[in-house]
């Protein structure tokens, strides 16, 4: 499998996944031409993207998908929920209520259900063969039902949105920084990196630290809770940024 995130954080969000035979974007919160140029960087054609996976409907997640469903016609897979959401502000007629265990394509899809402050939101787990990549972003935490399911994957693209010192010292409001903190908010840099410890294994090839917030974090303060937290070597440790792509890895 392979996996470039095209752009992580609160101004927008999308992520390529791909295996030999299928291609699929995880959200699609950055404008339509942005994304076909990121693709088009990683040389991918858009017009081969044929599936799109919401993990929930807040704007930096579906952001560019209304024009991007007009020019190429994706199946968008989300839940009931998100298409009732959806369906106010864009007309989606291709579609499909994504189902835990399903394939898209030679993808298996299984769902990890998140806690944010939306009506229903997603993370999940993409399988092909041996290859497997977790994807999670936008909760406050990570319910331990669903700990075996994440356990020893391939690549975790795993938000670590704030540092909590920069966050409670930072000039937000009082009310958003409970927000963040609270049980639907967002993982902090300690919170990523002791589930990060617990999850990964000797298949874990490498970790892509996303949805990074510009105020209330840096790359290196979030690196480095990784990396004092972490008692095992991974092999690739990468930061997702806001208006840069990641390197095309290949697990």
């Amino acid at each position: 499998m392979k996996a470039c995130v095209l752009a992580s954080g609160s101004k927008g969000n999308a992520t390529y996944i791909a295996s030999s035979t299928t291609q699929l974007l995880i959200d699609l919160g950055i404008s339509c031409l942005n994304a076909e140029r990121k693709l088009k960087d990683i040389n991918i054609n858009p017009q081969n993207i044929k599936s799109i996976l919401i993990t929930h409907t807040h704007v930096d997640h579906i952001n560019g998908l209304k024009v991007f469903i007009k020019k190429y016609n994706p199946i968008i897979y989300l839940t009931p929920s998100m298409y009732k959401e959806l369906s106010t502000i864009m007309v989606i007629n291709n579609y499909c209520f994504i189902e835990d265990g399903m394939n898209i394509g030679d993808i298996k899809v299984e769902i990890i259900k998140t806690s944010h402050d939306t009506d229903d939101s997603n993370g999940y787990v993409l399988t092909n063969e041996q290859s497997s990549v977790v994807y999670i972003t936008d909760t406050g935490y990570i319910n331990k039902k669903f700990h075996s399911k994440l356990s020893n994957k391939s690549l975790y693209i795993m938000e670590s949105n704030h540092d909590i010192d920069m966050l409670m010292n930072g000039s937000y409001p009082y009310a958003i920084k409970q927000r963040i903190l609270g049980d639907r908010g967002h993982l902090s840099n300690h919170d990523c990196s002791y589930y990060l410890k617990k999850l990964i294994g000797n298949k874990t090839k490498g970790i892509i630290l996303s949805h990074l917030s510009e105020e209330n974090n840096t790359e290196s303060l979030a690196y480095n809770t990784l990396i004092d937290t972490l008692d095992q070597d991974i092999e690739k440790i990468i930061i997702a940024r806001q208006n840069e792509r990641t390197e095309l890895i290949e697990i």
